[in-house]
């Protein structure tokens, strides 16, 4: 299999690269190589290339900055993926296309499975959802992977941020009333390899198992590290931002389940994500 992948320099990009190079020949194009926002630079390297699947890892994931630069948002997370299923499709490749639990309101007060209705609250979230809508409609062989608060070696995330500020900080605020599912990109990239063998289209939740808040979070990667920091719990309130945050996000992998893929506890995944730093 002959898989060109886009957004190939991020932090799930490149664990991605990391997962699946032994098992398939990879094509990695970073943003700077191809900007998924033009439909001819899209379509001139993906006829050129023949790819048999995309994995499609980029997106303008600024939460706060889609609230002010919308079109920037919608020419990433909406007409890019459009342009990458209309591509993919005239080749008969198929399309793995990564998605984010901001597609939903976070007012649930249980796991949100794949056939739960979509409303999202934020920009990013509507960008989002314009671009899972254009890859169903535009490309047939397609996945849907939603996923959510990542963390991995390749980029800034809040397990670096809380390990950074503890060491410069005698006490940490952290919010207490937003929970969701902590997920290493690592897991998530080895989702996408074995989902791509199974022909199986649809839409997927791909989150770690378990939830909690962030400043559950922030805990536990302090307790993993031995760091004592004190870290206090606040309200969203304390940290006012430009987008509103799901105070619940939690996601079910029911149709990842279904096929027998599975994702472990959260904490878990942790543990051995911070063995190796």
């Amino acid at each position: 299999m002959k898989a060109l992948l886009t957004g190939a320099n991020g932090m799930l990009g490149r664990d991605v690269m990391a997962a699946l190079a032994d098992r398939i020949t990879l094509l990695p194009y970073p943003k700077e190589a191809l900007d998924i926002a033009d439909p001819r630079a899209v379509a001139r390297v993906i006829e050129a290339e023949a790819p048999d699947l995309v994995i499609n890892c980029a997106a303008y994931t600024d939460v706060d900055g889609c609230e002010s630069q919308w079109e920037t948002a919608v020419m990433v997370n909406a007409l890019g993926p459009r342009n990458l299923a209309v591509a993919a499709d005239r080749v008969g490749a198929a399309l793995v296309h990564v998605s984010t639990d901001y597609v939903f309101d976070g007012t649930a007060s249980a796991p949100y499975t794949e056939f739960d209705p979509v409303a999202p609250a934020t920009a990013y979230g509507r960008s989002k959802l314009a671009g899972e809508e254009a890859v169903r409609t535009h490309c047939r062989r397609h996945y849907i992977l939603r996923t959510a608060w990542l963390y991995g070696e390749h980029g800034g995330n809040f397990v670096h941020t809380m390990l950074k500020l503890a060491r410069e900080r005698e006490r940490l605020s952290v919010v207490d009333d937003q929970v969701g599912n902590p997920t290493w990109t690592r897991d998530v990239a080895r989702v996408i390899g074995e989902l791509a063998d199974t022909g199986a289209y649809g839409t997927y939740h791909a989150t770690a198992r378990g939830e909690c808040s962030w400043h559950g979070f922030a805990r536990a990667i302090l307790k993993e590290k031995g760091i004592d920091t004190p870290v206090d719990a606040v309200t969203s309130d304390a940290f006012p931002r430009p987008a509103k945050r799901p105070a619940y996000s939690g996601l079910a992998n029911l149709c990842l389940s279904a096929l027998g893929v599975e994702m472990g506890p959260w904490e878990r995944s942790l543990k051995a994500y911070l063995e190796r730093m």
